[in-house]
């Protein structure tokens, strides 16, 4: 029993961990870096093809997103999630395959002016519809047989519609052992869905840490802070512009402008209309709508059982075509335009930043965390002037932000979930940035746990509970966003998994060898130079 930290050590984004069970490899999620990242994540113990599962505690593209770069390695196996993330993936690996073949095309019209070498996506769409085709849908609290000696269950931990906290049990040799996996922690009393279930047993727990060394405010009056500002703006003639994550800060604002006009809270003009402009944002609205059973907390049932959807409302109005989206800046009434990216990095947000920043009677609501260098962070800490698609902007409107929504625990509620256990489980502390992990490590240990905070590449042994390998950081000598791949190494893959497959079919009937051991001659005497 092995537990190797790959990513999202010292960090926050990148989540991947990979235990080996018998003669099995399973990662727990498989997931991109996103922003600036400060350490080397090593590379996987195993080739991509001789991973036999995954289990995914949630959609989000730090979580998922390397999935169908896995597939493109060759990887074939079954991937574990919740219904909802099996939904959420169908979406978010779509649109990151596009992005990536985006870039890439951006970037090779400019190459080959350049005389340089062509750019390669990090996968494609083929790769990401493969991948999809790998998923199997697990029901919360179901006891789920992953293989031989390994079974797990996912329980809601309250973070994103289908989020989990994974509890695997594991048998070798005659000993048995249980680790935990946290996912991220949701912050409590969430609007939509349901708070963090408490689990109570486990040897082991990997514990993300994003908030650990701060606590939130107070819960604020999210609907009447949100019902001011957007009646003050339109009073006043203005649109109220959120950049907003597509996937689940979005559903929340729509559940929090329901209750306002609900309520009739906007006296200048109650009957606002809200225009939604994110295809994948509209998307995923669907799919919260679809899993509202299995996910929506008991308020947000209460409304679907009076045939309220707690996410709908008249007056929304649904931006999917590019058309769609530019005709909203040539209608002049004022509204609230909900759009991604939540900072402002990409998509049609900026669009609708140059229609509004100039305007003193428009405000930008921020409603999620603005990462440093990013457009958005710039605005709310003041600057007077952006460039947007070559052309200077003049910085005039209300920018405002609305506090206290977030969809991690902090730490409060990362010490409650923890202390929910009967028994102090070993805790890996991850998840979280340096400074972060080590602080938090240092909370549990100083609350008499055994806790450690391991860097990428570091590897556990869990049946005699000793670490095999202790990996010191390396700092990343350049940041990127996300190294590629070429299409050189995409045929090494190919190979090294031939090698797997060929594995696999040891001890098969003479025949059926002997008709594949052609098969491969006759496609290296093509290709061979």
């Amino acid at each position: 029993m092995k537990l190797t930290f790959i990513g999202a050590d010292h960090e926050v984004t990148g989540s991947c961990h990979c235990l080996g069970v018998r003669d099995k490899t399973l990662l727990i999620d498989c997931g991109m870096e996103q922003g600036v990242d400060k350490f080397e994540n090593q590379e996987l113990p195993v080739q991509a093809g001789d991973v036999d599962y995954v289990l995914l505690t949630h959609a989000h593209i730090d979580h998922s997103g390397l999935l169908p770069l896995l597939y493109a390695r060759g990887f074939r196996g079954k991937i574990f999630t919740t219904p909802a993330s099996r939904d959420l993936c169908e979406i978010m690996l779509r649109d990151s395959a596009h992005i990536q073949m985006f870039e890439a095309e951006w970037r090779n019209r400019k190459a080959k002016r350049a005389g340089r070498d062509e750019y390669v996506p990090l996968y494609t769409m083929e790769d990401a519809e493969g991948v999809l085709e790998l998923f199997v849908p697990c029901e919360y609290e179901e006891i789920v047989p992953i293989c031989d000696g390994v079974t797990a269950r996912f329980s809601d931990v309250g973070h994103l519609l289908g989020s989990a906290s994974i509890k695997i049990w594991m048998e070798e040799d005659g000993v048995t052992r249980t680790i935990v996996f946290s996912g991220d922690i949701g912050n409590s009393n969430q609007p939509l869905i349901k708070d963090p279930k408490l689990l109570r047993e486990a040897d082991y727990v990997v514990m993300e840490s994003t908030y650990g060394n701060r606590s939130h405010s107070e819960s604020p009056d999210y609907v009447g802070d949100l019902a001011k500002i957007i009646d003050t703006t339109l009073a006043r003639g203005g649109n109220v512009v959120i950049p907003s994550f597509a996937v689940g800060r979005t559903q929340e604002l729509l559940y929090f402008i329901r209750k306002i006009k609900q309520d009739r809270l906007v006296a200048s003009r109650p009957d606002f209309e809200v225009y939604l402009d994110s295809p994948l944002a509209i998307e995923a609205t669907g799919i919260f709508t679809k899993n509202m059973a299995s996910c929506f907390d008991e308020e947000a049932m209460r409304l679907v059982e009076q045939g309220i959807n707690p996410i709908c409302f008249p007056g929304l109005k649904l931006s999917v075509t590019g058309d769609d989206s530019r005709r909203i800046n040539t209608d002049k009434t004022p509204k609230v335009i909900i759009s991604a990216s939540g900072m402002c990095e990409a998509g049609r947000i900026r669009h609708h930043l140059k229609h509004n920043l100039w305007r003193p009677e428009c405000t930008v609501l921020f409603v999620g965390y603005q990462a440093v260098g990013t457009l958005g962070r710039s605005l709310l800490e003041g600057t007077k002037e952006v460039r947007l698609f070559g052309e200077g902007i003049e910085v005039r409107a209300e920018v405002r932000r609305l506090d206290g929504i977030s969809g991690h625990a902090d730490r409060e509620g990362l010490l409650e979930w923890i202390g929910a256990f009967k028994k102090k489980p070993v805790v890996f502390v991850v998840h979280g940035e340096d400074s972060v992990c080590d602080e938090f490590t240092r909370t549990l240990t100083e609350l008499g746990y055994q806790a450690e905070a391991p860097y990428s590449g570091s590897t556990y042994e869990l049946k005699a509970g000793v670490c095999m390998r202790a990996a010191e950081p390396v700092k990343k000598i350049r940041r990127t966003k996300q190294v590629q791949t070429t299409v050189y190494e995409r045929l090494v893959a190919a190979g090294k998994r031939l090698m797997t497959v060929i594995t696999h079919n040891e001890g098969g009937a003479n025949k059926d060898l002997a008709k594949f051991a052609d098969q491969i001659n006759s496609l290296c005497d093509k290709w061979d130079r």
